[in-house]
């Protein structure tokens, strides 16, 4: 059967190709996630992905200053910080197959020719590369009704010329009316003639028509309105409906997208595209609850992030939106500081931590900055102040509490010692070698190559009965997601506990340390595990809400 409207094979999803002009971090990501969260809303089921052009075969190796941080997903993918959108814009867990990179695509087409599979055929980027991409776009389309894809870079890239012809090929194979494309562009506002400039959208545009699409939205990022007349004139040399140009302003906070891009009638020109009339009524009741949670807090708390890569925030992404979620949860406004851990190496932590209500220490690799994390972790700890180590954070927690509390003065992990290449620290931390995963032990070598080989992706975690995270969740089960390849050593568990470090939260088989909290202290707890990456604004991660809400009762104390 076919959709009467369109001629769509029923079961099949309808395909949106999401591509980017001018210049690059105009917010494909952003506006891709809210068009989900709109559809949504209509009714329909969504799924987005991610394709870029960048060589890594994926960003697990990336420095988070080239790239930002690595989004995880449950199935062990590490991926572009772009599914973070997608995940809490939509609430559709990501997968593995939502997010592929060229060096990805080339190097399974490399090992499909070392096989054999290609018969001895010339291997080139048109057919075999442009196949291998068309295949993953493909993958889970009978799952949903709309299947969003968006290519990273912008139009032009030499890089991103094989994902472009991919996406021109795939549309032109399917039925007419099961794929549309939707180009953002910049729209400049120049000062001096008071006027808004849209010869580089029509560039742009041009340039995406010249490869064969024709794209049938426009989003166009504008610090101003977009007058009728500038409006009509890209319809006409770009060859758009006027209403199918849509604005897309600077907005307070990334969780107003789906509201202002409704008003700018982005997910009716979508619709419209696809010639599905009458359109479903949307239910927008959790996306207005949300901004009227982000514009009208009855409070704030100060919090510090004290981290290795501050001076890119993108960095710790998903952590400082799961604490802008767990001031919704709380009607706070959570204001952030980035401090640098590495000014406590050199400097006294007391002045620069004095008067924030909580601190948080995330995740990272390497020595660099840890000992400023220790020290943050101290001053947490006999300060009374809120504390949620993550990873890494939990890691130099339980250092710090060896070192200073239970006698361990040359307490360290053995990840610092493999940098240096000489023996300097007792390992409480030490390099994770085997663990469970479903029904099958996973072993890894120190010298192993660094991609994919953590443990990653989402475990189970046993709490203890009565215990503070117990409390938090809400039952003693739970699923978090990891990444990490160094573990806290169990064998220092006793007598961490008898002073007071107490491991609140087990893998399922007891080996592997997932949670410490201190008894005595007002929130201090650490987990292996990354929860920012399961927050979402309208369901706030229990951690974060709780994190949030122990900074309001230290703020009242204050």
């Amino acid at each position: 059967m076919k959709d009467r409207h369109t001629g769509v094979p029923a079961g099949m999803a309808r395909y949106v190709f999401i591509t980017g002009g001018v210049v690059s971090s105009l917010g494909k990501g952003l506006a891709s996630a809210a068009l989900g969260a709109l559809l949504q809303a209509r009714g329909y089921t969504v799924r987005l992905r991610k394709l870029d052009p960048y060589l890594n075969v994926d960003p697990g190796t990336m420095s988070p200053f080239e790239h930002g941080e690595v989004f995880v997903t449950d199935d062990g993918a590490e991926t572009d910080l772009d599914l973070g959108h997608y995940e809490r814009f939509t609430g559709v867990h990501a997968r593995g197959t939502d997010s592929v990179s060229s060096g990805r695509i080339y190097s399974d087409v490399l090992e499909k020719e070392r096989r054999g599979d290609y018969l001895g055929k010339t291997i080139q980027v048109i057919p075999h590369v442009t196949n291998e991409i068309k295949d993953f776009i493909a993958i889970g389309e009978t799952e949903v009704d709309f299947m969003l894809c968006e290519i990273g870079g912008t139009v032009g890239d030499i890089e991103g010329l094989p994902f472009f012809e991919a996406i021109r090929q795939f549309a032109q194979d399917k039925p007419v009316g099961q794929c549309i494309f939707m180009h953002l562009t910049l729209l400049p506002y120049l000062a001096a003639s008071g006027e808004l400039k849209t010869k580089p959208t029509q560039h742009s545009v041009k340039e995406l028509r010249s490869i064969g699409i024709a794209p049938q939205i426009l989003v166009c990022r504008s610090e101003q309105p977009i007058p009728e007349k500038e409006r009509e004139k890209i319809g006409l040399f770009c060859n758009v409906r006027p209403e199918a140009v849509i604005a897309a302003y600077d907005l307070k906070s990334i969780y107003e997208a789906p509201l202002a891009y409704h008003r700018e009638g982005l997910d009716q020109a979508v619709l419209d595209a696809f010639q599905i009339s009458p359109a479903p009524r949307p239910d927008l009741t959790v996306w207005e609850d949300v901004a009227d949670r982000i514009a009208n807090p009855e409070g704030e708390v100060n919090v510090a992030i004290v981290g290795k890569y501050t001076q890119l925030e993108d960095a710790y992404k998903s952590i400082k939106e799961a604490l802008t979620h767990g001031g919704m949860a709380n009607r706070v406004r959570v204001n952030v500081d980035w401090v640098d851990s590495e000014l406590f190496e050199r400097e006294d932590a007391a002045p620069h931590l004095e008067g924030y209500h909580a601190i948080l220490v995330p995740g990272g690799f390497g020595e660099r900055g840890t000992e400023g994390k220790i020290r943050a972790a101290e001053f947490a700890r006999t300060r009374k102040i809120p504390y949620l180590g993550i990873c890494l954070g939990m890691q130099m927690a339980v250092i710090e509490a060896a070192r200073n509390v239970a006698g361990v003065a040359s307490a360290g992990s053995e990840e610092f010692d493999h940098e240096s290449g000489k023996k300097r620290f007792e390992p409480v931390v030490y390099h994770l070698k085997e663990w469970i995963q479903g029904n099958h032990v996973i072993e890894r070598k120190s010298d192993d190559d660094k991609g994919g080989t953590m443990r990653l992706g989402a475990y189970d975690a046993v709490l203890k009965d009565g215990s503070q995270v117990a409390e938090i969740y809400g039952g003693t089960t739970i699923e978090e997601r990891h990444r990490h390849r160094y573990e806290v050593d169990i064998k220092y568990r006793d007598r961490l506990e008898k002073v007071g470090l107490h491991f609140s939260g087990m893998s399922p088989d007891g080996r592997l340390p997932e949670i410490v909290e201190w008894d005595g202290h007002p929130w201090f707890i650490g987990v292996q595990f990354h929860p920012e990456l399961k927050s979402k604004p309208f369901a706030p991660h229990p951690l974060f809400a709780d994190f949030v809400r122990a900074a309001v009762e230290t703020s009242r104390l204050v």
